[in-house]
């Protein structure tokens, strides 16, 4: 218990001194979460639409590639990039191994089927009658699209939540294709791992206070948005 309330402390004091290296694996970790999310809502949401409103031959075994993508360990996909991005790899002339734009790389592997998945099964819980109810009054095809975004829009955000905190939480494969370069690839999950191999606990679990203070403020921005819209499409509704 003393060792708990010695990190609380602890990370209250790496926060509040204006600790610099701290501060340079919080923004790391910010931006390299963030564009990994961005990223993967850009390629994950329309994926989603795609599968999700139209109808085609293997559609359920793309679908349940999707799905098993939403499982894919995190080993696995740092496996999987680094074999790509290795010297003697096919991209390995970029020379982005052991760089943050490696470990954005893995975890849009992660986050996108994550998106993917959610917004195919949001998409797939329409009301299949609200399609034609909008094509009857004139609506063309992109509109019928657009109306049907919307109503999906709730759980896309949900989506988002959960990309986000698969990919901020994420250890293994950022570690496997950034190494933890002190200063250069160390982000707060990989921190933590090597503080506790150090037997510095107390810094260990101020990280991860720090970690957890992240997740929890991303997510509550996007719960906000998510209820606000909720309650206006509530009081539409009832109109």
């Amino acid at each position: 218990m003393e060792l708990i309330i010695e990190g609380i402390k602890k990370a209250f004091i790496l926060i509040f001194t204006g600790d610099r290296e701290i501060f340079e694996i919080m923004l790391l970790t910010i931006r390299v979460s963030g564009m990994a999310v961005i990223i993967s809502m850009i390629l994950g949401i329309p994926v989603g639409l795609v599968i999700g409103l139209n109808n085609f031959k293997g559609k359920k075994f793309v679908i349940s590639i999707i799905n098993t993508g939403m499982g894919l360990p995190p080993v696995a996909a740092g496996l999987f990039v680094s074999l790509f991005l290795w010297r003697s790899g096919p991209l390995g002339f970029l020379s982005i191994i052991y760089t943050p734009t490696a470990m954005i790389i893995a975890q849009v592997l992660i986050a996108s089927p994550i998106i993917s998945g959610v917004t195919l099964a949001a998409v797939q819980q329409i009301n299949p009658k609200l399609k034609y109810q909008a094509m009857s009054l004139g609506a063309n095809k992109w509109q019928v699209l657009w109306i049907l975004i919307k109503e999906a829009k709730l759980p896309t955000l949900a989506a988002i939540m959960a990309g986000f905190g698969g990919v901020i939480s994420e250890v293994g494969a950022v570690m496997m294709v950034g190494g933890n370069i002190k200063g250069q690839t160390r982000v707060l999950t990989t921190a933590t791992v090597q503080m506790v191999r150090m037997g510095n606990f107390d810094i260990a679990i101020a990280l991860v206070i720090i970690l957890l203070f992240l997740a929890f403020a991303v997510n509550l921005a996007l719960t906000l948005i998510q209820q606000k819209e909720n309650i206006t499409w509530t009081q539409r509704s009832w109109r």
